[in-house]
């Protein structure tokens, strides 16, 4: 009996354990399908998106002109890293990193054991892997939950990438000390090379610094830099990553810390780079970033030379007019080429450049004063039948209730076009357009690309009234039509863009505008070459080199101010359009310009012209449809010589009158004075016939 009570409870406790075993394997394979399944639910999609690169930018012959990045990390191919960095790395890091699947089990055990002695979570005994982890997805907490993350992340890592690339992914993105973040910026920081240059000695080095980067830095810590790389020195030799003899002389080399030279490329030209960026997000459709940060070769239509140039003008401040205070005297400027629309030159202001901020050759919104004159009233006017030396009137006139005036506030009666463009006379122009109708100088404005709003559908368009304005950019492009042989070519920056893997993923292609015949722009550049040589824009004339263009300005308006806002140049030569506008962001009776545009701007734009084009050949205007206009041109300017020796004749006969007669007074009285005086006073009540 007492046998068989014995039995049962060893059978109950035999069935016992064996539901105890069940329930507990049950646990540890539910546990181990949950671990699995929560490891497989890590995201680490963000390991797949490249590391931030620089993205290259190349002038027109295809040379490196600039560099952007908007990451203080740089990635670099494994392939480029020499063997004894990663051997160095892996030494120091992590000596079971080929062995082990993410976690190396031995190593947490020996720091489970630090940190008990410590009484407190010191030590993390972190594989390459999991350091990984950390860096890219996680916080530097110190706290077991933490930890766990890391290790369920790091598996996930080690089943989806190789050793090979997790490797490269570590080196690319861990901390370095000095603001270096990966092996790239940490050689150039740290000893001003390139990384595959590195040696054995400095691989050990920039290894070493990676357990505490501040505290072993070499800039400020050089003994004990030294004396950590001995270590990883050791630790290689012990790890069978080197001889005896490699070993001592990688000890015995002197370590150099040579501070990191200065990318002669990185923000080079930023108001250019400003324009790239803009066009390359709204013609090419690319985000900021991508441009910043995704590695891209850009290439494009920068004249190095004449962006140099440019440049230097606007650091010469003796050619601006002075400024207040709180505001400087701004400017924008823009070269282009007229027969690609390129841009090969460009400038958004002076002062302190802010990245993206506003650029005054791109962003700017100005009434372009008399520069609108050839572009909304004489190429339409040629167009419907005008002559170059016909006669427009110039006199007092209204027009609706608008009364145009001259800028001397003088009239004559009636001038030829040619007088009327040289001189910038308003009134003929305002004439002019009224005669033509208005639409056909609207319409015109269309064709040569200029916005317009629907209050600017009046005559006062003729003199660049305009609710909005325009910008040098879009003025240039509308001018590079005269040159071109009346055919507008979209202005542009980006010819191509490249990819980090060599693949064309954007490229310029061409688009022509037909604005005017041949015959039209080769008179306007006539009128407006004259411009040059004898009317409002003569100081802007370059020796040696044929120019034509056209000055502008606008009034202050406020009463009681006798100032100008904006001042404008827009010009020329067979190979090159430059737009230059002068004035002030902000207009009001302190800010304010006090000269005209043909003393400043003029200046200012020969100075750029002329230094932009140096070493360039000099290239002459040709009229070959022009034969009948030379001659006309040829009379004008011989009636005109004549003129001036009559005017000058008679103002010099009206001096000597007055002058005369003082020298009389003075000299003594003779005989024949008196009889002579008697003579007259005889003859004085007689009239003379016809």
């Amino acid at each position: 009996m007492e046998q068989s009570r014995w039995q049962t409870r060893k059978n109950k406790r035999k069935s016992y354990w064996k539901r105890a075993g069940i329930i507990v394997a049950l646990f540890l394979i539910g546990s181990y399908i949950a671990v699995q399944a929560y490891i497989a639910t890590r995201d680490i999609s963000k390991l797949d998106h490249p590391l931030p690169a620089p993205t290259i930018i190349y002038d027109q012959n295809g040379r490196v002109a600039s560099k952007i990045s908007a990451s203080k990390m740089e990635a670099v191919s494994i392939e480029r890293i020499p063997n004894h960095f990663l051997e160095a790395i892996v030494a120091t890091e992590d000596r079971r990193f080929y062995d082990h699947e993410g976690i190396d089990y031995f190593g947490i055990l020996r720091a489970l054991v630090h940190n008990m002695k410590a009484l407190e979570w010191a030590e993390g005994g972190s594989t390459i892997t999991q350091q990984l982890a950390k860096n890219v997805f996680l916080t530097n907490e110190k706290t077991l939950r933490r930890k766990w993350e890391e290790w369920f992340i790091a598996k996930k890592i080690e089943r989806t990438y190789s050793k090979k690339e997790i490797l490269e992914m570590y080196v690319n993105r861990v901390y370095f000390g000095e603001g270096a973040w990966g092996i790239k910026k940490a050689a150039e920081t740290y000893f001003g090379k390139d990384v595959s240059e590195l040696t054995v000695s400095e691989s050990a080095l920039l290894a070493g610094l990676i357990k505490a980067p501040s505290a072993l830095s070499p800039v400020s810590h050089y003994e004990k830099a030294i004396a950590r790389r001995n270590v990883v020195l050791q630790l290689m030799k012990e790890q069978g990553y080197m001889d005896a003899q490699t070993f001592l002389r990688a000890k015995k080399e002197k370590v150099v810390i040579q501070k990191e030279k200065a990318d002669p490329y990185k923000g080079k030209y930023p108001y250019y780079v400003d324009h790239l960026i803009q066009e390359a997000i709204e013609r090419y459709h690319l985000t900021q970033n991508e441009v910043l940060s995704g590695g891209l070769h850009i290439y494009t239509e920068l004249n190095p030379h004449m962006q140099d140039a440019l440049e230097a003008v606007y650091q010469n401040d003796a050619l601006f007019p002075k400024g207040t205070d709180d505001q400087l005297v701004q400017s924008g400027a823009v070269l282009l080429d007229p027969k690609t629309g390129g841009i090969k030159a460009l400038i958004g202001g002076r002062g302190e450049h802010v990245f993206r901020g506003f650029n005054r050759a791109t962003q700017l919104k100005r009434q372009p004063g008399s520069t609108m004159k050839p572009l909304a009233v004489y190429t339409p006017a040629l167009e419907q039948g005008y002559h170059i030396f016909d006669e427009l009137k110039d006199e007092p006139m209204e027009f609706d209730g608008y009364r145009p005036e001259n800028y001397d506030h003088s009239y004559r009666g009636t001038v030829t076009m040619y007088e009327a463009v040289i001189h910038s006379l308003n009134v003929p122009a305002v004439w002019l357009l009224d005669q033509i109708g208005l639409k056909k100088g609207i319409d015109a404005l269309h064709r040569f690309g200029i916005p317009l709003e629907k209050g600017d559908h009046y005559l006062g368009i003729a003199l660049g009234g305009m609710q909005r304005g325009v910008s040098p950019l879009q003025m240039a492009e509308a001018y590079s039509v005269f040159p071109n042989d009346g055919v507008r070519t979209d202005a542009h920056i980006i010819t191509k863009i490249v990819d980090q893997n060599g693949n064309e993923i954007a490229k310029w292609q061409q688009h022509d505008v037909r604005v005017t015949s041949k015959e039209v722009a080769q008179k306007i550049t006539f009128m407006l070459e004259g411009g040059v040589k004898e009317g409002t824009g003569k100081l802007a004339r370059i020796p040696g080199r044929a120019l034509a263009g056209k000055t502008g300005s606008t009034q202050v308006p406020l009463n009681g101010v006798n100032g100008v806002k904006d001042q404008w140049m827009v010009g020329y030569t067979p190979q090159l359009v430059g737009a230059v506008w002068l004035g002030y962001d902000h207009t009001d009776e302190r800010h304010y310009l006090r000269t005209a545009s043909s003393q400043t701007v003029a200046v200012i734009f020969r100075e750029i012209m002329e230094n932009a084009l140096e070493g360039t050949p000099a290239q002459s205007f040709a009229y070959p449809a022009l034969k009948k206009e030379k001659k006309q041109w040829q009379q004008w300017h011989t009636q005109k010589k004549e003129k001036e020796k009559r005017k000058k004749e008679e103002e010099q006969k009206h001096e000597r009158g007055p002058k005369e007669k003082r020298e009389k007074e003075k000299r003594p009285h003779h005989w024949h004075d008196k009889h002579e005086k008697k003579h007259k006073e005889k003859g004085k009540g007689h009239k003379h016939g016809d």
